[in-house]
């Protein structure tokens, strides 16, 4: 048993009302946090392990208990030790939204799931303190990712000037894009590994601690063009703009006409699916998870599909091209 799971084990006896009678791992995520499920009296909680010296839970704390108060369904803070980082969580249960997602299935889970983003985006504060910016430094941060990590370390690339600049100029278009939508507040990981199928209250929301105040659009690509699941673009596009007209109807401005929200949609799908791509890259290379890399070539396709279809990016489509990107497969 490592420190950690004694410190854990220890803990628990302290803050719950009887000793457990099972733990056992619930999962794990991309980064360095782990979650356990406890069983006793004929119920289940979930505990949050996230090292001090990699993770600070706070930010879980403080805005799980905010988006609870605007009606999302995430996990309620039972107890917590902040300076161990641990915490005790209600139970979401453990059907995750991607196994079940199917043609008959979607219209409720997304309709759902785009119900709670209407809540977070229409309620939460844009000039609030509790969430940080989604800022250009930000947004350049995530690009560089892919550059440094897929790009770079994955494929070994040694880019030209010429390549380099045509990303420099990418990524300033891509960030551009994203900061003169209205701002609202992101949960920045909207995605069917992240969605619990729940009852009531369909659907949980989980691994928000991340959220910050950003673009219109963040959430709404991160779900619709999903790194783990796609669907027919003309099917997304409907949600899409079905979505604009609901938040329109709620009484937001400034979103643009139709053409102008899709082209938002499109390359902030752009930005985030480089950024994926790059993490992706990196959990193989640096953290020794390898499983994601079986999510590059969908997560890919979304960028070069939309770079063949704005001019501004051609540059971007053609590079990608040359250097075979659009053929990489991961190994074996």
């Amino acid at each position: 048993m490592s420190d950690r799971e004694q410190l854990l084990r220890e803990w628990l006896h302290e803050v719950l009302p009887t000793p457990p009678g099972r733990i056992a791992p619930a999962s794990s995520d991309a980064s360095f946090r782990r979650y356990f499920r406890v069983w006793y009296d004929s119920q289940t909680r979930v505990i949050m392990d996230a090292p001090p010296d990699k993770e600070d839970c706070r930010p879980f704390v403080a805005i799980a208990q905010a988006m609870r108060g605007l009606g999302l369904n995430t996990p309620e803070v039972l107890a917590g030790d902040l300076d161990q980082g641990l915490l005790l969580l209600t139970d979401l249960g453990s059907r995750q939204y991607l196994p079940e997602l199917d043609e008959r299935s979607v219209p409720g889970l997304y309709g759902d799931a785009l119900e709670a983003l209407t809540r977070l985006q229409v309620g939460g504060d844009p000039v609030s303190p509790l969430l940080p910016p989604y800022d250009s430094a930000l947004l350049h941060r995530e690009m560089e990712l892919f550059r440094e990590w897929f790009l770079g370390q994955l494929m070994e690339l040694e880019l030209s000037a010429e390549e380099q600049q045509i990303l420099n100029q990418t990524f300033a278009l891509l960030a551009d894009n994203a900061l003169e939508q209205p701002r609202v507040w992101v949960h920045r990981d909207y995605h069917s590994r992240n969605l619990m199928i729940t009852d009531p209250d369909n659907p949980g929301v989980l691994d928000f601690q991340d959220a910050v105040v950003g673009a219109v659009t963040y959430d709404l690509v991160s779900l619709l063009r999903d790194c783990y699941i796609a669907w027919p673009r003309e099917q997304v596009e409907f949600w899409a703009l079905d979505y604009r007209a609901r938040l329109r109807a709620l009484g937001m401005g400034g979103l643009g006409d139709a053409h102008q929200f899709l082209r938002w949609f499109d390359l902030m799908g752009v930005q985030r699916h480089l950024k994926a791509t790059g993490i992706f890259a990196r959990l193989h290379l640096r953290d020794g998870k390898p499983g994601y890399l079986r999510d590059i070539p969908r997560t890919l396709g979304y960028v070069l599909e939309v770079a063949n279809r704005y001019a501004e990016l051609a540059d971007l489509h053609g590079l990608l091209r040359a250097r075979g990107v659009d053929r990489w497969r991961p190994a074996g």
